[in-house]
């Protein structure tokens, strides 16, 4: 008896796997696009990770030129260092404050800015998410753990297919003097979502 799995093209597809694949075939069919260049999207998309968010982090928070920059023209920003926006999606990055702290959610689905951040978690594609962050932020942010003081005003940001938005954590105290690559290993996904603050030095 041999123990080697099925092989996979015999596996039974999901419905949402069968409806991306005609998605796909239509796209080809009518040459909206290739399948080399869906290809080249789809290995781009899976090479994003929160990494690279982070590291337009901690350039903004050494370099205020950049920061001035990334707070109004994102897209071109972030160009600069080599990320690319997928197709026409704007960006619009947000500040954090010692007044005003930022949370973002997309209500209708699940949009998100995959080429900073990589896929979103499924927790940001929930409805209880999408539902109870605009209704109650402050409840949200504490089962997160985060813990704002009364004076700090959350704003919640609606992303949408031609928006996304991206959190521009504080800098946490006590980080003076470290560069780039240190800073970067501070900021974690959730903290450019909105639903934690950027790591302290010591917990790192």
């Amino acid at each position: 008896m041999s123990d080697e799995h099925p092989p996979l093209l015999h596996a039974e597809r999901s419905r949402r796997a069968t409806r991306i694949l005609a998605i796909r075939q239509l796209l080809v069919e009518k040459d909206v696009v290739t399948t080399d260049e869906l290809d080249d999207i789809i290995v781009r998309a899976r090479a994003r990770t929160p990494a690279d968010g982070a590291k337009v982090v901690a350039r903004a928070w050494l370099d205020e030129e950049f920061r001035e920059r990334l707070l109004t023209d994102a897209r071109a920003a972030v160009g600069d260092l080599g990320y690319q926006l997928s197709h026409d999606t704007e960006l619009a990055v947000v500040e954090n404050t010692a007044d005003v702290h930022h949370l973002v959610v997309c209500t209708l689905c699940s949009c998100y800015p995959t080429s900073l951040l990589g896929p979103p978690p499924d927790w940001y594609k929930s409805f209880a998410y999408r539902q109870r962050a605009v209704i109650e932020p402050r409840a949200v942010l504490r089962e997160f753990g985060l813990e704002l003081a009364d004076g700090v005003r959350v704003r919640v940001v609606d992303s949408t297919a031609d928006v996304r938005y991206l959190v521009l954590p504080r800098r946490p105290a006590g980080t003076q003097g470290l560069g780039e690559d240190a800073l970067a290993e501070l900021v974690t996904r959730d903290s450019m979502i909105g639903v934690a603050e950027a790591r302290s030095r010591d917990r790192v």
